[in-house]
């Protein structure tokens, strides 16, 4: 990859390749180790705590990877599956394992068919019994042709595979303890062939690694709007993985949908949108902002120009309008801030209205502060709340306030300085100036 980053510690639609793998594995079995080398501590950081580590300090071939996890085998079965093969799903791998068990096989390999298997290792048959696998650089002219490769992914009984990987050798072109030599020294070996090879794909450069996500996102774009929802422009939309999307909904151009968001049905996400880690209930309409680790109830209106903080929620028929930041926030229904607002670590009741340029001061220098606004409260244009404040039931504040003391119920608040005019000021400069010769 060329980088100081470690391969699968890089990002597919905002997801590093390493936990696309785990998110599988763990549908299989909780019970998971993962091989280390180069970079180990960066990857580390992205496993939790329950993943076993184990390190291959010297890159000896994937059979010596193994052998490292050596104390994580015993008589149960094992798959392996690869860190940088990011797409594999839970219904191939569940079948992989159903045949694996059904025919009682020491090992089942996954295989798929290439039109060009260049640098994937063969798989040598004899009447369709698997016989060998013969690695790209150790096959002949004959064995090349053969379409039909190994994906790297198998499942073993763990006993046989503990002893068949001290009987392999480093005795081939590329001086490595390969993986594909312990089927020698199995009983009794089956295939499963893979039908959609974009399962498999393998990540080495960053070419492919485009490649991969360019074509894994055509696929989950493809499963979203089969299910209902209408994708104006796919070639311009990100949606990962792990995203929920309800029937109805339309997302527009220029949008980007990351982590464990949901979102319900009959909404509007978009254009130049970006959201993650959200939940979002019914018609919801989200235009040009951006969302991340917020809650938000059905009818809410976000935007144009929004930015939603983490620990934001908004509950019913809020309306968030342009260039309002939240952050640790939580408005209540029917409530509106629409223009120009930044609302940090505050309570909004039912029914408030905030003013365009009101901000509340929450950060004294050392620590942040909490703002209380309750229901019915109209806080005016251009307000200041300097946090710890509350803002009184059905409250009203003046335009351009300072306030620093708390509100009562059905008060008006007044908190600026009064205004003076002094006539004629201006001419009398002006003619001070003509004078100075200015």
């Amino acid at each position: 990859m060329k980088s100081k980053i470690p391969k699968v510690a890089h990002k597919i639609i905002d997801k590093p390749m390493i936990n696309w793998v785990i998110d599988v594995a763990k549908k299989i079995s909780n019970d998971i180790g993962i091989v280390l080398g180069n970079g180990k501590d960066q990857v580390k950081d992205l496993l939790d705590d329950d993943v076993k580590i184990f390190e291959q300090k010297e890159r000896l071939g994937t059979g010596h990877a193994v052998l490292c996890a050596e104390k994580f085998l015993d008589s149960s079965d094992i798959l392996i599956l690869y860190g940088d093969v990011p797409f594999i799903s839970y219904n191939t791998l569940n079948s992989l394992i159903e045949r694996h068990l059904k025919d009682n096989n020491s090992s089942t390999i996954l295989s798929v068919r290439l039109e060009d298997p260049t640098g994937y290792g063969r798989i040598i048959k004899n009447e369709d019994k698997f016989v060998k696998i013969v690695e790209e650089k150790d096959a002949d002219t004959s064995e090349k042709q053969i379409k039909e490769v190994y994906t790297g992914i198998a499942v073993y009984k763990g006993n046989q595979l503990k002893e068949a990987l001290h009987h392999i050798t480093p005795q081939n072109a590329q001086g490595e303890y390969y993986l594909t030599e312990v089927f020698e020294y199995l009983e009794k070996v089956g295939v499963v062939e893979l039908e959609n090879e974009i399962e498999v794909i393998g990540v080495n450069d960053r070419i492919q690694l485009a490649e991969a996500e360019k074509k894994i996102r055509y696929e989950i774009l493809k499963k979203h709007m089969l299910n209902g929802v209408t994708i104006q422009d796919p070639d311009s939309t990100y949606i990962s993985v792990d995203v929920s999307i309800g029937p109805d909904t339309i997302i527009y151009p220029q949008t980007f949908i990351y982590g464990k968001t949901t979102i319900g049905e009959d909404c509007e996400i978009g254009p130049l949108t970006r959201i993650k880690d959200c939940i979002i209930e019914d018609n919801v309409k989200i235009i040009r902002s951006e969302c991340e680790l917020s809650k938000i109830q059905k009818n809410v209106s976000i935007g144009p120009f929004s930015r939603l903080r983490e620990g934001t929620e908004l509950q019913e028929n809020v309306k968030i309008g342009n260039f309002v930041e939240t952050k640790k926030t939580k408005i209540s229904c029917n409530s509106k801030a629409q223009h120009l607002t930044y609302l940090g670590d505050t309570y909004v009741g039912k029914d408030v209205n905030v003013g365009a340029g009101t901000i509340t001061c929450n950060y004294d220098g050392k620590k942040k502060n909490k703002t209380f606004i309750d229901d019915g409260a109209f806080i005016g244009s251009n307000t200041s709340l300097v946090a710890p404040v509350n803002v009184g039931k059905n409250s009203l504040i003046g335009a351009g306030s300072v306030i620093t003391k708390d509100v009562p119920d059905n008060a008006l608040a007044l908190a600026r300085a009064h205004q003076i005019n002094k006539e004629n000021w201006v001419l009398k400069r002006n003619s001070e100036n003509v004078e100075k010769g200015v």
